[in-house]
This record gives structure tokens, sequence and C-alpha cells, in this order.
């Protein structure tokens, strides 16, 4: 497979509707929000998303969720250990070759390649950091976010003691009545080439970035509650490309039409896009 040889930028515009997007566990897991009342989702959580999607498409990957680990294995450590050629490595205590380790790591994990990876655990004897090539920014949304807040009770009885029903308070449930968010994203050329990012794993991004929220239903986000609108996938003819991945990010305008006081879907804005001489530009429609 070829390793990438010119430099990736990307936009993804998302819509959610009664949906907590990203909750924040320091604040009741209310979605997240900055001071000024807009609403964020972390590069974090994205990459969880894009995580969970490159191995639904059969990708092995390394930080793996506890409730989707497909590979038996209960911990970061394990999944080093699992790997000979690392323990190997590792076990030399003198004279660990860093750089093979490293480079065994890229192979086996299309995550490790792609996003880096910190290899740092008690009994490792030696520490190893990956510098990955594709780089991810927070989310913020386009208006500041509305969240409404819903107490949910519980419908049956807990225990049996007692006789009567109960109707215990179980909690709250905070969502965002409507909300475009919007997050960039690129992917280095010279970080590729040191772990070994190929154009095969672009497209793979490219094609989770498209489907990021498929298999990703929860209580919180019901089916349907979030939406990929549009992603821009720019190709640059170089290594170091024609232009910054700034000037490639602002090249698209977000606009609320006139008319319209608060957005309720995302028909509500207008998006227009900024040739860029010498960058490919594609646009992709989501689901």
């Amino acid at each position: 497979m070829t390793v990438l040889t010119h430099k990736i930028d990307f936009k993804v515009i998302t819509s959610v509707t009664n949906a907590n997007p990203n909750g924040d566990p320091l604040n009741g897991n209310r979605p997240r929000q900055n001071f000024e009342g807009y609403g964020e989702i972390s590069d974090v959580a994205i990459k969880r998303k894009i995580r969970n999607r490159l191995q639904d498409m059969g990708g092995k990957i390394f930080v793996q969720s506890d409730d989707r680990a497909d590979d038996g294995l209960k911990s970061l450590r394990d999944r080093v250990d699992s790997i000979e050629e690392l323990n190997k490595i590792a076990a030399d205590k003198k004279k660990a070759d860093v750089n093979r380790f490293s480079e065994v790591a890229c192979e086996t994990w299309i995550d490790t390649r792609s996003f880096g990876q910190v290899f740092a655990f008690k009994g490792l004897e030696l520490s190893v950091g990956v510098r990955g090539p594709v780089s991810i920014q927070t989310a913020v949304s386009l208006e500041p976010i509305d969240i409404n807040t819903m107490q949910i009770t519980k419908s049956v009885n807990s225990v049996s003691e007692g006789g009567g029903k109960s109707s215990d308070t179980m909690g709250t449930k905070h969502f965002v009545d409507f909300g475009v968010y919007v997050f960039n994203g690129s992917i280095n050329v010279q970080l590729a080439e040191k772990t070994g990012f190929t154009e095969t794993d672009a497209e793979k991004i490219k094609e989770a970035l498209t489907t990021l929220f498929e298999n990703d239903a929860s209580s919180a986000r019901p089916d349907g509650s979030m939406a990929v609108e549009k992603v821009y996938w720019w190709e640059h003819p170089s290594k170091m490309g024609k232009a910054s991945s700034a000037k490639v990010h602002r090249s698209v305008k977000i606009e609320k039409i006139p008319e319209i006081d608060r957005a309720k879907s995302f028909d509500d804005y207008k998006v227009t896009a900024e040739p860029l001489e010498g960058i490919e530009l594609t646009v992709i429609e989501g689901l």
C-alpha cells in the first residue's frame, strides 16, 4: 500500500436534534457548552466515533471501548502483550528498539498510525510516544444552544420490600433542541510517512467521517437525532500543500438565511465553498 503523499484537509458539518451530542461528566452530563453558550463536541469524542466506524469496517483498533472489544482483551496493556514482537522489544532492557516498537504498533493498529498513541504502562520496560498524522479540532455549534432537562423516573420497583409501588427518581436527561456543529481536521504527510499511514487509510477516514453516527445510537443520541450533513474534503497536490489549513477551512462559509430568526433545521443555513487554485475539493453529502 502507498504511503500518503499529499496533504489533506477536511471540514464536517453535523446537525443535532433532541439529543445530547457530548455530555460533560463534570457538569452532570449536560451537553458541553463554552462560556459564550455555544455547544461543543470534544475532539476525543469525535475520535472515539471514528475508531468505532473503522472497527465496523474491519480495522484493528488499539483503543477499543469495553462494550465493543472484539479481540477478547480487557486492557490496552493486554493488547500490547498479545503482539509477540512488541513483547520481545520491550523485554530487552538494555537496547530496546523504540523505533521498531512504534513501527510494529503502527502496522498493527489503524488508530495508532492515524491518531498516534502513548505506550507507557506499569511493568513495560520502555515508554514510546507515536505522533499521528490525523488531527481533529473540537466541534463548535454555529449558534448558542438551548439545553432542555427532563426528569426521568423508575417504572418498576428496585426491591420487593415495603409492598408499595416505588417512584424513586432516577435522575435527569439533558438534550439540545437543535444545533449545527462544525469541526475541522487535517492529515499531515510528514507524520504519515513516519507511521505508515496510507492512501487507503485516508479513504477509510473519509468514509468514517461520512458515516460518523452510524451504529452510535444510545438513549442520549437516538437513531436519527444526529446526522452528518456535509463533508468537505480537500486534497493538495503536494506534501506541504498549496495553502494553510486555516485558509482552506475558512474557504467554506456557513450563513443563516436572513429571514430566519433562529434555525430549526439545516435548511435554514446557506453553505458556500470558495474554490482554491490547485486544491481539489470533494463535497460529500451525509447519508
